[in-house]
């Protein structure tokens, strides 16, 4: 069977454009990073902004901080692909309080590399835990992931990785518990930052935890089939201080 050469690329055309509006923007080429405060003007603070992330964590200032208090909560396991990432979405209940603020659990997702690196080091993944206070400002907790042994939590999500991209799968049956996902050492880097993907808003106090989690090389191979890199570059300091607490 012949195939009209002119119809096929009319077609891919067609569906490469559908697929940049449905998202608006990517990691790669002209909807990559460092296009996205001009893809559109809710995205202006990804070009114009003073207090972006990721950011090179060093020289960290040591100090008395507040240790945070993670109270996690098993729930069921919501899972999905939105086609930047892979994103578990949270029950209700599920908390972390530093210096009196209660934030909620609402997602955890995962980049590849690591946003965040450490004296210009990226680690192979990272998690990113993302919570809200009663207010709306928002927490971000920081896990870097590194290769090593295999990882059980990780092992259970992967087993349930959806085979279709933004519809989110429900394993009722499946209860996880994002403690897993934590190390043992809580000690943390902290600094005022933003979201990392588009619109890039500002306000978001981050905690970089200092201690990484393991992983193994087939957990990484896993998710590199489905996204071999989703991070955004790291972003200038522009005279902020990053704190290490004791």
């Amino acid at each position: 069977m012949r195939i009209n050469v002119w119809l096929l690329a009319s077609f891919l055309s067609l569906f490469a454009t559908a697929t940049w509006a449905q998202h608006g923007w990517g990691y790669e080429g002209e909807h990559g990073p460092r296009h996205w405060g001009a893809l559109n003007k809710e995205y202006a603070s990804c070009g114009a902004g003073k207090a972006q992330s990721p950011i090179d964590i060093r020289g960290a200032v040591p100090g008395k901080l507040s240790p945070i208090q993670f109270d996690y909560r098993a729930a069921p396991l919501h899972i999905i692909d939105n086609g930047h990432t892979v994103q578990v979405n949270y029950g209700s209940g599920s908390s972390m309080s530093v210096d009196g603020k209660r934030y909620e659990l609402v997602q955890f997702h995962f980049h590849r590399p690591s946003e965040e690196t450490i004296d210009g080091v990226a680690y192979p993944m990272e998690a990113h835990l993302v919570h809200k206070d009663a207010q709306g400002h928002l927490a971000v907790v920081a896990v870097l992931l590194k290769q090593g042994k295999d990882n059980p939590f990780l092992g259970s999500l992967w087993a349930n990785l959806p085979t279709e991209k933004e519809k989110e799968k429900i394993a009722e049956k499946v209860s996880i518990n994002a403690a897993s996902l934590l190390p043992k050492n809580h000690a943390y880097y902290t600094f005022a930052g933003s979201l990392t993907t588009p619109p890039c808003s500002e306000g978001v106090t981050w905690f970089v935890l200092t201690t990484s989690v393991d992983l193994s090389a087939g957990q990484v191979a896993r998710f590199d089939r489905i996204y071999h890199n989703n991070a955004r570059p790291t972003q200038p300091l522009n005279g902020r201080v990053v704190r290490l607490s004791q």
